[in-house]
């Protein structure tokens, strides 16, 4: 059967258009959490861009709304119970529901094992796994206190299940974050919230360029069959299957890969 381009059109529309869906994208001011928004922005939400640095997300709504996207800043701390509060706060008092979270605040070191420390172990904890926990407790109890159906995007990785070497502490909290999701999918879906995880591959920003010495960009080109590094916008048709009650309505529990192929060669 054949369509016409208006009726395929509009039929890529009704899965996964968003226009009147509210986003809050904890990390948006980053280079990943900053495509995220600009997918959801251009499929019609107006995107919430949290983050700890009130010039980096003024800079993300600036380019959203540049391209034609409504978006907001409104810095927060995401390791920080009473700062995303606030956030809810400023939802309620604008009578915005939060129909679509994603969690994609994120550290990283390259510690040797035996040097990791403490202070280390648990300031990637708390940024990386511990925000997530508190994000969806308050923007999830949100969703349910307003009981409509919402989806919640956690950002895991690659390294979730397949450790990569000189990462210790940020494999183990990214495994962390694809068992709270799966669990947390399991809660929530009599409640008409959807819980999935997403996991990228090698996309360079800020937290992993200073993984990316010469010898491992060789090595991680050699294992990936595309032979190169992700863009942050191929990212974005994946998110958007998670945000939308259309496209995704089936959808939870779920952990979609995308990196070239990374996981899937072994030898």
């Amino acid at each position: 059967m054949q369509h016409s381009m208006s009726s395929a059109s509009q039929y890529v529309s009704s899965l996964f258009e968003l226009t009147g869906k509210t986003a809050v994208v904890i990390g948006g001011n980053g280079t990943l959490g900053g495509a995220f928004c600009d997918a959801l922005a251009g499929a019609g939400a107006h995107v919430i861009v949290v983050g700890r640095n009130a010039d980096t997300c003024q800079a993300a709504v600036e380019r959203i709304q540049q391209a034609g996207g409504s978006a907001e800043p409104l810095p927060a701390d995401s390791t920080n119970r009473l700062s995303l509060h606030a956030v809810v706060d400023h939802l309620k008092a604008s009578d915005r529901a939060c129909d679509i979270l994603v969690n994609g605040a994120g550290t990283n070191s390259p510690t040797p094992f035996l040097d990791i420390t403490d202070d280390e172990w648990h300031r990637i904890i708390d940024v990386n796994m511990r925000s997530i926990l508190i994000a969806c407790q308050i923007f999830g109890g949100y969703m349910i206190e307003r009981k409509t159906p919402g989806s919640i995007i956690n950002i895991a990785s690659i390294s979730a299940n397949t450790p990569l070497s000189r990462v210790f502490t940020y494999s183990a909290t990214k495994a962390a974050v694809i068992s709270l999701t799966q669990n947390l999918a399991r809660e929530w879906g009599p409640k008409r919230i959807r819980v999935n995880a997403l996991s990228p591959g090698f996309f360079p920003a800020e937290q992993n360029r200073k993984v990316l010495t010469p010898d491992r960009v060789q090595n991680i080109m050699q294992h990936t069959p595309v032979g190169r590094f992700g863009e942050p916008q191929e990212l974005g048709a994946a998110i958007l299957l998670m945000a939308s009650n259309a496209a995704g309505s089936f959808l939870t529990g779920a952990n979609i890969i995308v990196d070239g192929g990374f996981t899937a060669t072994k030898i």
